[in-house]
């Protein structure tokens, strides 16, 4: 291996010992050392990353993607939807993706709404969607284990 251009570019990286065939303690260091540098030039990069999300985030801005549903579309998004339309209509009138309307609305649906109420988790609903035998096997109402080891023909 060659590095082509830059400082190092006549360093041949699998030099090795005439009698012995190592690799050249001098090519480990290199090689150690590079890499060192690199992670070193990584771990930089990322702190640097952070501290401008963190800048940003004091000055009000938030990071990732803006919300296809503006503020103003979310209001009536929202009331329609507790009027009873569904997630589909909304985004064929709003021309948005069902996604964007379940985000608009994401605190005001059943399974979101159960987790905020003092509600425990073993009284919840829930709902098996699996096709054939995996649904009949979950939906047995008394599982039975096998206790005795299954046996291999020798």
């Amino acid at each position: 291996m060659h590095i082509h251009d830059g400082a190092f570019s006549a360093m041949d990286l699998t030099a090795r010992h005439p009698r012995t065939g190592e690799l050249l303690s001098t090519v480990k260091f290199m090689v150690q050392t590079l890499a060192a540098a690199g992670e070193l030039q990584r771990d930089l990069q990322r702190e640097l990353t952070y501290d401008g999300l963190r800048a940003a985030e004091t000055k009000g801005n938030k990071g990732g993607r803006r919300p296809v549903v503006t503020a103003t579309k979310a209001a009536a998004v929202r009331a329609a939807y507790l009027d009873g339309q569904s997630i589909a209509s909304l985004a064929r009138e709003h021309d948005v993706s069902r996604g964007a309307i379940r985000t608009a609305v994401a605190d005001l649906m059943p399974e979101r709404a159960a987790v905020h109420q003092d509600v425990p988790a073993s009284e919840l609903a829930v709902a098996l969607d699996m096709p054939g035998k995996v649904a009949d096997f979950y939906s047995r109402p008394n599982w039975t284990t096998r206790s005795a080891p299954r046996s291999t023909k020798a």
